[in-house]
């Protein structure tokens, strides 16, 4: 257990003028007051009143704030009284000590309409003296950290109430190291599989790729020696739930996320700071859309900093922020920072907002509201800065987060009425769908009957319940059809290594994946959710690694007389996997459509002319070419992108024309080669999957039909 001796020495080494006998007094009554009690874990209960106050010590708080820490369960759970602490250490202490009891006895998680109340009273108490919560939060952060001896259920309620109040409360104070651990101990309580994966991907990046933080670390300090600047650079992986919340926010996979490694640069000017970003875009590309210059242009709580991401070493995005040390003390600390003391003296940090302001203001203007239901909302409004939280016609609040349009609006209160919605009207305006939702605004959604989701949707929404509900919705419209082609995919993967896609075998391969039934199973190959290999794979993992002779172009095709050519039609770019039948022509062989192809109708009364046509079961080349029509955001680095996602389906681009250039978008043709209709799954389905391409359609065009 840590000692008085340890609290001294560790207050002493950063505030030699401390009163080391109040310190050694209050260590010696805590102790005193707490004998024989003890904490669920079975260690002596006075351990955790020193572990808050090593906590506080660690922030280089004042002696007042260390023995409000010492003392801060003795009135609540001791013989002692206010009379006595007031006695023994002062009158500031004793209110100190008893603003935290009353902190404390505010139960959070209760009914709505009682939360709002002590949310009231939360704030109020924070407005006489804000070292109480600080005191409060750091009595949070240890129980956090010791949490795993309490009870099942005891650790949801603690890990719950952390998320939703006192991290974001520590985020508004500036706090921002607090925020996270608490953010993460509470994650650990709340989604430990969520976690534990997030935990999983970073070993086994890390075992892919070295230590990519030290080595970047290395490459930016080289860079800014060469340009005589003198800085601290620190890296650093970010905490699971930062990457997790980021990953919902996103809808992406952890291998799709860019900045899960974030880097700082502390030095000793303002002036430097420019020339260190200067000299970082120098030597790394920036990602467009990805700076921010927060010292000219600070956050409401004090914050300066610039931030910056960029493409560092072997194309890894990292994330990088940019200040000075005094900076960087109220970025780290936040509030503490009014009362941390360095050599005796108390610190003036030139950068530093007081968050009493806020507090006191906030709960003036709502000192003599009776509606405590207005309270708690105007508080979650001004607290929780990364959300959006807006209103329905009835005064309900939908959180959602920063960016969220109408669409995630109307999934939020119910996926039927997302499902249902034609229109939007925020602030009684009718809107856009893809409009992007503010603070406090009042949203009504306008739905109609036999409304369906549309496919643009995905690209509107950004939370994850919408986008989830709408790709459902589209892949329940188009189940049968994704079923038939499902089936077709089998078909010819299983022929591809001597098996055949019997009921059996597709039962066996839904059980293997933990799909629940065949036709699940079909409809989830046939919309690209699964490959075809990967079915396959699930029965007979060592034939689905043997790729096979690649079939000659020219024998593509079953079906054509001995001395008949082939070629694929224009208009509708078949390929292998899909329906086909032939088109026979004097002196020009047989061309080749898709069995849906609207050209054939120009065929009907010449029946003489069709050919019952198959593809060759097999591993076809790479050598057809499909033209996708793309719409997409007309800003740097999207076309690089695009290109990029379709070399990473191990597919070609062997054409490529604009259409349309506008200043928001950009329409072009691209012509890819590819191998099969599972190929071509893929690459469309990356490219949907993009935030910058806003449209994308496979083109088919009767027009290019020959007709003679």
């Amino acid at each position: 257990m840590t000692t008085a001796d340890d609290l001294v020495s560790l207050v002493r080494a950063y505030n030699p003028r401390t009163n080391e006998k109040l310190l050694r007094d209050a260590f010696a009554f805590g102790e005193e007051m707490h004998t024989g009690q003890f904490r669920h874990s079975g260690e002596p209960y006075f351990t955790h009143p020193v572990a808050v106050t090593m906590i506080l010590a660690d922030q280089q708080m004042d002696d007042a704030t260390l023995v409000t820490a010492l003392l801060h369960d003795t009135i609540e759970d001791t013989k002692a009284s206010f009379a006595e602490v007031e006695r023994r250490f002062g009158r500031e202490i004793a209110e100190l000590v008893d603003g935290v009891t009353k902190l404390t006895n505010i139960q959070l998680t209760s009914a709505h309409s009682k939360q709002a109340e002590n949310f009231r009273k939360l704030f109020m108490a924070m407005s006489r003296d804000l070292r109480v919560m600080l005191v409060k939060l750091a009595d949070r952060l240890h129980n956090m950290r010791t949490i795993k001896s309490m009870r099942p259920e005891k650790q949801a309620q603690k890990a719950r109430e952390t998320m939703d109040i006192f991290a974001p409360l520590a985020g508004r104070m500036g706090m921002q190291w607090m925020r996270e651990e608490l953010e993460d101990l509470a994650f650990r309580v709340l989604n430990p599989e969520a976690r534990n994966s997030i935990i999983r991907r970073f070993i086994t990046l890390q075992k892919e790729t070295g230590d990519v933080i030290e080595k970047i670390t290395a490459d930016m300090r080289i860079e800014l020696e060469a340009v005589g600047i003198v800085a601290d650079v620190y890296g650093r992986a970010k905490r699971p739930y930062s990457i997790w919340r980021k990953m919902q926010e996103k809808d992406q996979g952890f291998s799709r996320l860019s900045d899960i490694y974030g880097f700082r640069i502390i030095t000793k000017t303002e002036a430097d700071c420019y020339r260190v970003l200067g000299a970082v875009h120098q030597r790394w590309r920036a990602v467009p859309g990805r700076f921010k210059d927060y010292i000219s242009q600070p956050k409401s709580n004090g914050y300066r900093s610039i931030h910056t991401t960029v493409s560092g070493r072997d194309g890894k995005r990292v994330e990088v922020q940019i200040r000075t040390r005094e900076m960087h003390e109220v970025a780290e600390t936040g509030v503490a920072a009014h009362w941390s003391y360095k050599n005796g003296e108390r610190v003036e940090n030139r950068f530093a907002v007081d968050p009493v302001r806020w507090i006191s203001s906030l709960t003036e203007r709502l000192d003599d509201e009776s509606d405590h239901d207005e309270f708690l909302e105007a508080v979650k409004l001004e607290m929780y800065q990364d959300q959006v939280f807006c209103f329905t016609p009835k005064g309900d609040v939908i959180k959602l987060p920063r960016g969220a349009t109408p669409i995630d609006f109307a999934y939020a209160i119910h996926t039927r009425i997302g499902a249902a919605c034609v229109g939007a009207k925020v602030d009684g305006l009718r809107v856009p769908l893809w409009t992007r939702l503010k603070n406090g605004q009042s949203v009504e959604v306008i739905t109609a009957e036999g409304q369906t989701p549309q496919a643009t949707w995905i690209d509107i929404a950004v939370t994850g319940r919408a986008k989830t509900a709408i790709r459902r919705a589209l892949r329940e419209e188009d189940r049968e059809r994704f079923i038939k082609l499902g089936a077709e995919l089998a078909r010819v993967a299983f022929e591809n290594v001597g098996k055949k896609a019997t009921e059996k075998a597709l039962r066996t391969a839904a059980k293997t994946l933990a799909v629940e039934s065949v036709d699940e199973l079909l409809a989830r190959l046939g919309s690209a959710e699964l490959t075809a290999r990967e079915v396959v794979r699930a029965i007979y993992p060592e034939l689905a690694e043997k790729g096979g002779e690649e079939i000659e172009t020219n024998r593509a095709v079953v079906g054509l007389g001995p001395d008949q050519s082939f070629r694929r039609a224009s208009c509708c770019q078949p390929v292998p996997g899909e329906r086909i039948i032939g088109i026979t022509y004097r002196g020009q062989g047989v061309v080749v459509h898709a069995i849906d192809c609207e050209a054939l109708a120009d065929f009907e009364e010449q029946p003489e002319r069709w050919v019952d046509l198959t593809w060759q079961d097999g591993k076809h080349s790479a050598k057809n070419t499909v033209t996708f029509d793309l719409t997409i955001s007309n800003d740097a680095g999207v076309l690089g992108r695009i290109c990029t996602l379709i070399g990473e389906q191990n597919a070609n681009i062997s054409d490529l024309n604009f259409l349309d250039r506008k200043p928001d978008f950009y329409r072009l043709m691209v012509d890819v080669d590819l191998r099969d209709v599972e190929h071509l799954h893929r690459v469309q389905t990356a490219l949907e999957a993009e935030n910058n391409v806003s449209s994308i359609s496979r083109r088919r065009d009767p027009s290019l039909a020959t007709t003679n």
